[in-house]
């Protein structure tokens, strides 16, 4: 069970990673619309599991893989978006959402 302030924490971390890969997600995978549907942070707030989902994309691995070598030219980005608002820019970890594949 996540806290209030994990929770909260976690919102600002989704809504800004929304704009970043909104605005240049682009330059990461081209003709692909990346979809941040949930973001877990640990109770330091030192990491972030990020959930991602994927349309129009063929190679979801592959998509995962190039975010996951792009992750620390995120979390730059990230942290000039949030350094007034936390002490520590997260650790950023990111994982497929196939819970649309369920439904």
């Amino acid at each position: 069970m996540e806290s209030k302030r994990q929770q909260k924490f976690a919102g600002i971390i989704q809504k800004d990673l929304a704009e970043i890969f909104q605005r240049e997600g682009q330059n990461y995978l081209p003709n692909t619309m990346v979809t941040i549907t949930k973001v877990r942070m640990t109770p330091d707030l030192s990491l972030a599991r990020v959930y991602l989902s994927f349309f129009n994309s063929s190679n979801i691995g592959l998509a995962i893989n190039t975010l996951k070598l792009h992750a620390g030219e995120i979390r730059y980005k990230l942290g000039g978006r949030i350094k007034d608002q936390a002490r520590i820019v997260p650790q950023l970890e990111f994982f497929l959402d196939d819970t649309s594949e369920y439904v």
